[in-house]
């Protein structure tokens, strides 16, 4: 799942720390791909919306 997407869906990078309820510090240091973890539960609070894609966590 890409930032970027993730924060567009939510509207901001503080909206997207709140519902995870997690600190925007930590959302600005994600890479491109955001963790893994944080995928999984945001396809569960976007109801499916946001995809969590296996191939991008592969290694």
């Amino acid at each position: 799942m890409y930032k970027e997407k993730v924060i567009k869906h939510f509207g901001s990078q503080r909206r997207l720390a709140q519902s995870l309820n997690i600190t925007r510090s930590s959302v600005s240091q994600w890479g491109a791909v955001i963790p893994e973890k944080q995928a999984l539960r945001i396809e569960k609070l976007t109801r499916g919306v946001l995809k969590y894609d296996a191939k991008l966590y592969s290694r």
